[in-house]
């Protein structure tokens, strides 16, 4: 039988078997270049290659590398080839994805063949282009458990390389770095152990290779042993034959099994494998046909490294180097440097019988068959219309940050110091060392208050000492070691000086050091008691760290090398978080980010018509801060812009977050009874109109008492205020400030509790058996005394002591300008009809002014944050970190409604029930929901049925409390329901 009707019966025999259901797909798995429909496959591949000449059948060997960011010269060069030699593919390298993809169209265009397009993408397509976040490198990867997530990562970068037409990445990197002084490999393999190597080396493949984009396991047989490096010499591996079987083709034999495309083959000289000179196994048929395609029965694709790499061209030149690799039995000449001369070259090779044209013709079919498998059949120009925002998504960044976390490894864990603990108990500084760990520092201070400190790589001894003297009065002294390198012979980039500070610092206070970098970068630090591993440098693991460091996330890496007998293959493990607040994005709780964006039109907007100059917006879902901008200037003139760290005056909101919370801690302790009147615990108002109130009526704000009183207005006289009650300068008698430069007199605040105690109430109404609802200040007025009565201390000391310190909240504060700089502090009113100034730092509201900046009402003060905390322990039932603030029954009485009259709990706010009712919170938000809001412009809501926190805060009434825009535009209610519609209600 002719070899053509010999096709045609095997085509046709195929087909009836695949129509039958009798030929199992699972039987091809030998070939793993066979696509899904084989017989559409031999049909494509055989009338693709009958259209080329021998001449451009060979050029389907090559390929060569382009840039998008050269000049015309190198696009006309690239060009000329593909027209000229009809060449195979591309690997592009440096450049950006927008010109990238623009050149991959116009090269396309030109070629008569489809052009397979590759990228050396180890972690991602920003290895190589601009404007793209990285993925994990291979090292960070091997510390994590969750091989899921590695697959997802190899799928969610096929995604990204199917965006911009490529079809092959040269990845992953199976080396077993079993040499830590290897010059090239290094961070750039998951890993010291060939079954840890295998396992994410299968994982990464599948996701590339299950979404479309073949996979490349390189650098066979193995690059892990070395200490030079390929691309500037010929390594040389010394292992004798049955190592390199169980350790370094270990790797490749899983991957086999899994259904590998292609293989990339090292520069390497390996004479247990080829005993021929310093032949590279690259070209080096023992090893590319006889190891490879027949020991080990590999059908996929073979590729050599860049035959630009000194290792091989050191002894070859361009051309010679291309046939050698041919007659080896690679099937890719990758990297080629001239294939004009190449193709002469194996031309002549063929007329000399050194290779026969029906071997070169089966690999070019070989390849043909991979590219149907990569749709190049049915090929079909980049869609450049948003091409950076179709390859940077939401979901990408959810990768990326779920891979970084998951990936830290706590090493050593002294005295169970992590996560932290008792933050009350301890001063915490940071000691950022190479870099100035910018977000490393702003995600430690969301936790506790830090000091913050900085010193260059290897600084000299004065500096050393200078900072040992700085840090000798903290607790803890979080080292963030950074500025590290990926250098073996330069010990990584870590000075032993650096080194001996740390552990200087270790005999005098706590010490974690986070090694943000090479993870071999350790040896130098072993002894230390608290080593928690990075891997990299970069946003996310700054960001990711103290989260880690505080247990707001668990510690679940693995440490997947070994450095020496204390960090060794294994170190690490699942260290369990303390349930606070975690950062990260939307995508990671279920949230669509791009809804969310549209809370920025609606701030915008606010600040656009002069309803606040500024303000902070914060969203908690699941205990994970995932939304966190600031908009706009404190004042509306030329000033600081808003950031995270901005502290407002939360007015109302004191309420609840300071008042309320004593309350409940007392009720939950059984030291307040709810159904006690008022003067159970304040004596001194048996027999006033108030003694009788009792306290659930009081906190619901139906016990009868008056809106406010405007005790200031007894202060002033003809428009100015009294030189009995005020002076402009602290003196004796007059120690208590009410703004800058005006001190009110000692007595002042004996003074309101007075006028509170005489002030009128309302009437019963007839027929009614109480009190009409009216939301009043003088509630908390009442209730603060209550507490001080029964704790036997200041509201303020009270609030440090058993919430604020011990939840590590340093701006959740009262009289602010005492413990920050002025210049943090967002400026209220322009106070022109009482203290005739700018208020800044002081508290808004004039009654708690008066009171010395501590009234149960007003006078709190703090960051977006740290609201989110106080929220979060709210749904926490009582709990955050390790402390157990309040009772779930409590919170729960508190929260849910208690009124007849009203939507109100027990100082807490509620939703109105009716849709477009006009109510605090969000049309969407459901009546589990709970909050409060503030004069000033602030608002804060916790919704446990969904675990969602909103916070807002904003100095509306800068320069004039009058201005009602905030409330009557619906913004604080506006965003609030963005956010449910991110969630999918409606």
């Amino acid at each position: 039988m002719s070899s053509k009707l010999w096709r045609v019966f095997a085509i046709g025999f195929i087909a009836v078997l695949f129509s039958s259901g009798k030929l199992d797909e699972s039987l091809l798995i030998e070939d793993p270049l066979v696509s899904r429909d084989p017989v559409a496959q031999l049909n494509w591949v055989d009338s693709v290659f009958n259209s080329m000449n021998f001449e451009e059948r060979l050029g389907q060997l090559f390929m060569v590398a382009a840039y998008s960011n050269q000049g015309q010269k190198h696009i006309n060069e690239i060009s000329n080839l593909i027209k000229t030699e009809n060449l195979g593919g591309l690997i592009f390298f440096q450049g950006g994805p927008d010109r990238q993809a623009r050149l991959t169209n116009l090269y396309q265009a030109q070629s008569k063949t489809p052009l397979f397009i590759a990228m050396d993408a180890e972690w991602g397509i920003s290895m190589r282009l601009d404007s793209i976040p990285d993925f994990p490198k291979a090292m960070t990867l091997g510390a994590v458990q969750d091989e899921k997530l590695v697959y997802a990562m190899g799928k969610e970068m096929a995604r990204q390389f199917k965006e911009l037409g490529m079809h092959i990445n040269f990845a992953p990197v199976v080396d077993v770095n079993s040499n830590p002084d290897n010059p090239v490999i290094g961070y750039r393999a998951f890993g010291g152990e060939k079954h840890l190597v295998a396992k994410h080396a299968v994982s990464y493949m599948k996701g590339l290779q299950d979404n479309g984009v073949i996979a490349n396991a390189k650098h066979f047989p193995g690059h892990g042993d070395t200490e030079a490096d390929s691309h500037y010499t010929l390594p040389v591996i010394k292992n004798p034959e049955h190592r390199i079987w169980d350790i370094d083709l270990y790797p490749y034999q899983e991957l086999f099994k899994e259904n590998l495309m292609s293989v990339m083959v090292a520069h390497l000289n390996v004479p247990s494998l080829d005993g021929a000179g310093n032949i590279p196994t690259s070209l080096s048929k023992k090893v590319v046909t006889d190891l490879l395609q027949n020991r080990m029965n590999f059908q996929g694709l073979i590729f050599t490294d860049a035959l630009n790499m000194r290792g091989v061209a050191i002894a070859n030149s361009p051309g010679e180097v291309d046939l050698k690799a041919l007659l080896a039995g690679n099937d890719v000449l990758l990297y080629s440097q001239d294939v004009p001369k190449a193709k002469l070259l194996i031309k002549q090779a063929v007329a000399d019988g050194r290779i026969s044209e029906k071997e070169i013709d089966r690999r070019v079919k070989k390849i043909l068959r991979a590219k149907y498998w990569s749709s190049l059949n049915h090929y079909k120009p980049i869609d450049t219309y948003k091409l950076v925002e179709r390859l940077d998504t939401p979901e990408t960044e959810r990768i990326i940050e779920d891979l970084y976390a998951d990936a830290f490894t706590v090493a050593t864990n002294k005295d169970d110091l992590l996560p932290f603990k008792q933050l009350d108990l301890k001063t915490f500084a940071s000691l950022s060392i190479g870099d100035d760990g910018k977000e490393f520092k702003k995600y430690l201070s969301k936790y506790a208050k830090f000091d913050h400190f900085n010193i260059e790589k290897a600084a000299n001894e004065t500096t050393h000492n200078n900072t040992i003297k700085k840090l000798e009065d903290y607790d803890v002294v979080v080292v963030g070691m950074m500025g590290v390198t990926n250098s073996p012979s330069r010990k990584f980039g870590v000075a032993p000086a650096d080194v001996q500070l740390i552990r200087d610092l270790e005999k005098r206070q706590k010490v974690v050091t986070v090694l943000f970098g090479n993870a071999y970068a350790s040896q130098q630090l072993e002894g230390l008691g608290n080593v928690v591993f990075a891997y990299e440098n970069n946003v996310v693991t700054q960001k990711l760290a103290p989260q880690i460091l505080f247990g707001a996330r668990a510690a679940k890496g693995i440490l997947p090398v070994t450095i020496n007998g204390q960090f060794s293959h294994g170190v690490g493990g699942y260290l369990a978080a303390s349930n606070r607040l975690s950062y990260g994005t939307p995508e990671s709780v279920g949230l669509d980010g791009k809804i969310l964006d549209k809370i920025d039109a609606v701030a915008e907007k606010a600040i656009r018509i002069q309803a606040t100059p500024g303000a902070n917006v914060l969203v908690v879902k699941d205990g994970k801060v995932v939304f966190e901008r600031s908009y706009g200037n404190l004042e509306y003139k030329a000033s600081p812009k808003v950031n995270a760290e901005t502290v407002y005056d939360l007015a109302s909101i004191t309420k609840v977050l300071a008042t309320t919370q004593a309350v409940m801690f007392l009720e939950s302790r059984g030291e307040i009874n709810m159904k006690n009147s008022l003067e159970d615990y304040l004596p001194e108002l048996k027999g006033t109109n108030k003694g009788r109130m009792v306290l659930s009526d009081v906190m619901a704000h139906e016990a009868g008492l008056v809106a406010f009183i405007p005790y200031y207005a007894r202060t002033v006289e003809a428009g100015q205020w009294r030189g009995d009650y005020y002076k402009p300068a602290s003196s004796a008698g007059f120690t208590r400030p009410v703004s800058n430069d005006m001190y009110g007199m000692d007595a002042l605040r004996d003074s309101i509790w007075h006028w509170t105690k005489e002030s009128k109430i309302t009437p019963i109404p007839r027929g009614a058996s109480k009190h009409t609802y009216v939301y009043s200040d003088l509630t908390m007025y009442l209730m603060q005394a209550v507490v001080e009565s029964v704790v036997n201390q200041p509201l303020e000391s009270f609030l440090d002591q058993n919430f604020y310190h011990p939840l590590g909240l340093s701006t959740m504060t009262f009289n602010p300008t005492l413990k920050m700089p002025i210049d943090n502090i967002a400026p209220t009113e322009n106070d022109i009809t009482w203290r005739k100034r700018q208020v800044q730092g002081y508290v808004h509201d004039q009654g708690a002014a008066m009171y010395g900046g501590v009234a149960g009402h007003a006078g709190l003060f703090g960051t977006a944050n740290d609201l989110a905390v106080m929220m979060q322990m709210m749904l926490n039932k009582g709990y955050y970190g390790d402390v157990n603030l309040i009772s779930p029954k409590t919170i729960e009485k508190f929260t849910k409604s208690q009124s007849s009259q009203s939507r109100r709990g027990w100082g807490w706010d509620k939703p109105n029930t009716q849709v477009g009712s006009g109510g605090s919170a969000g049309d969407l938000a459901p009546k589990s929901t709970f909050g409060h809001t503030g004069f000033t412009g602030t608002s804060v809501w916790a919704d446990p049925d969904n675990n969602l926190i909103y916070v807002f805060l904003s100095n509306r009434v800068y320069p004039d409390a009058t201005n009602t825009k905030l409330l009557k535009e619906g913004i604080r209610t506006d965003i609030h329901d963005i956010i449910y519609e991110a969630m999918g209600k409606k």
